[in-house]
């Protein structure tokens, strides 16, 4: 057998590559069945040899002694004991393989799998917070609700500084009454849903079911706190994982800095290659640099008076020159001028045939999944929010754009959804947020990093967006979904709007927005599901 390199394979060395490749013969193919660190290592050697990547496999990996290859995937590992002791052996040979190369892509060759459980909403969005790299996937509060209890108490961070200190039962009495009021309300809001939503014939009892329920969760989630335990999962590449142990390091929160701690020791296991420089001196001395980074910010507190402005969205700055620019980067690719010219050219045009090039290069979009092209990535927009934690939560998951947020606080207040209200538990809903907001302005006063995890996630806080406007194509359209939760639906609504106040020109192929009001928002979502059911069934 011939690869496209013009390698010659014996039916002997066919059997040994057959079961790490997808294919024998093809250009295009895909290793299996290999740990990370011998991919990685493959990989980072592929980009410096001559050789093609199935002759590379089998000659320096498969067939060299000091590798220990066999030990670690062949017959040899009969249980995953015997193939760690192997894949430990085996590392200092795969090390000197990544030593030959300093740049630090050479980590993002490897990845793994791992799970982080029973850590608070402060550690899942200091996770979540990492923009590229990493893929986390987190426990809904829509479809699970969060009432449940652990030999008698319910599941929240217990701050090992508070729980040390006078404010321990304050603390304690305070998040059992928010969790107290969320299991007590779950079942009368989903009543009060389904009387105001009455079932059609055409909805199944299984679709009503879910979508009342993830509305009454939706309605409550306000009052689960910062301190509430939730699952993570992610999926990403040594360089970001590296980063991401760096960065918890330098956390003001002691459980941030202890999931860091954990989560080196599994990814040890793992992918050690790429992520021990996270435990040297270096990853340290990083690590110490944003804490003081962090701390210089603190450190500088402008003095200007509090503002009561709860305007929820605000489009603090956007380039006027936006359109030309655009118009420019659609013709840059045809063209053998430069930028510079074509943006000066672009100025020039008439307004309208600005916008015949701009709505010919967007196109007939037939799904928000039809997005327009990089030509859109050449003009920027700053957006301030101020909205409850809840939408912050969901927003803080986009990555592709720069993001930064205020503390967690409960200074802005809190919102309270009108159906609440309607339903008859406004009352015992806003006594529960009061007394965490009493709370946590007691215990800030000592302890001012860990009271935020007090806070429910009713309450407001800031925070800042810079994004393009191809990104805000795909946050806006996919945030004011039907199927989304009203909070954040309202402010990809408010989006929308002021860009197409300034830029209507660029915010015309922004065709997939819904600005109406839905009552189930959950419900077409689950009809559709009943119909791939039936689908499936027949």
């Amino acid at each position: 057998m011939h690869d496209p390199w013009g390698d010659t394979f014996t039916a002997e060395e066919q059997a040994i590559l057959a079961p790490f490749v997808t294919n024998l013969d093809q250009p295009i193919f895909g290793l299996r069945n290999l740990p990370e660190v011998v991919k990685g290592a493959l990989f980072s050697r592929y980009s410096r040899s001559d050789k093609s990547l199935r002759r590379m496999l089998l000659d320096e990996f498969i067939q060299a002694p000091e590798a220990g290859f066999q030990a670690i995937v062949g017959h040899a590992a009969a249980n995953g004991n015997e193939q760690l002791v192997a894949t430990k052996q085996a590392e200092a040979f795969y090390e000197r393989v990544l030593l030959g190369y300093g740049d630090d892509s050479v980590a993002e060759l490897g990845g793994a799998h791992v799970a982080c459980e029973g850590v608070s909403n402060i550690v899942a969005k200091a996770i979540e917070d990492s923009r590229l790299g990493l893929d986390p996937l987190e426990k809904s509060t829509r479809y699970v609700p969060f009432d449940r209890q652990v030999a008698g108490k319910y599941r929240y961070h217990r701050v090992a500084e508070i729980m040390q200190s006078p404010h321990a039962a304050h603390y304690e009495q305070t998040l059992d009454q928010l969790f107290d009021t969320y299991r007590n309300l779950i079942e009368p809001v989903q009543r009060w849903v389904q009387s105001a939503t009455p079932r059609d014939a055409k909805t199944s009892e299984r679709a009503y079911a879910s979508a009342t329920r993830a509305k009454a969760l939706d309605l409550l989630r306000g009052l689960l706190p910062m301190a509430t335990l939730t699952n993570v999962g992610l999926f990403g590449n040594g360089r970001a994982f590296e980063y991401l142990l760096t960065k918890l390091a330098s956390s003001e929160h002691s459980e941030v800095r202890n999931v860091g701690v954990n989560l080196q020791h599994e990814l040890d296991q793992l992918i050690p290659s790429f992520v021990k420089r996270a435990k040297t001196e270096r990853g340290a001395a990083y690590s110490q640099y944003l804490a003081t980074m962090r701390q210089a910010g603190a450190a500088f507190q402008p003095e200007i008076a509090a503002s009561n402005d709860l305007q929820a969205v605000t489009l603090v700055e956007y380039d006027p020159d936006a359109e030309a620019k655009v118009v420019a980067a659609i013709l840059y690719p045809h063209s053998d001028q430069p930028l510079e010219t074509l943006q000066g050219w672009a100025r020039n045009l008439p307004t309208e045939q600005r916008s015949a090039i701009i709505r010919a290069y967007v196109g007939e979009r037939g799904s928000r999944f039809h997005r327009p092209g990089r030509a859109f990535e050449e003009t920027y927009y700053t957006f301030d929010f101020l909205a409850d934690i809840g939408a912050y939560r969901d927003l803080q998951r986009h990555r592709i754009l720069t993001q930064e947020r205020q503390r967690y606080s409960v200074v802005h207040g809190y919102t309270l959804a009108p159906e609440l209200e309607a339903a008859g538990v406004a009352a015992a809903y806003c006594a529960a947020l009061d007394q965490a907001a009493a709370a946590v302005q007691t215990i800030e006063a000592d302890f001012p990093a860990a009271a935020q995890y007090l806070v429910p996630f009713a309450y407001r806080i800031r925070w800042r967006f810079r994004l393009n406007l191809r990104e805000a194509y795909h946050l806006i359209e996919l945030r004011a979904a039907p199927q989304g939760h009203p909070s954040y639906r309202a402010i990809a609504q408010q989006m929308y709007l002021a860009l197409r106040k300034i830029h209507p020109s660029l915010i015309e192929g922004m065709q997939f927005v819904d600005l109406g009001e839905h009552a189930l928002e959950r419900l077409a979502a689950e009809q559709r599901f009943d119909q791939k059911l039936a689908e499936r069934q027949q």
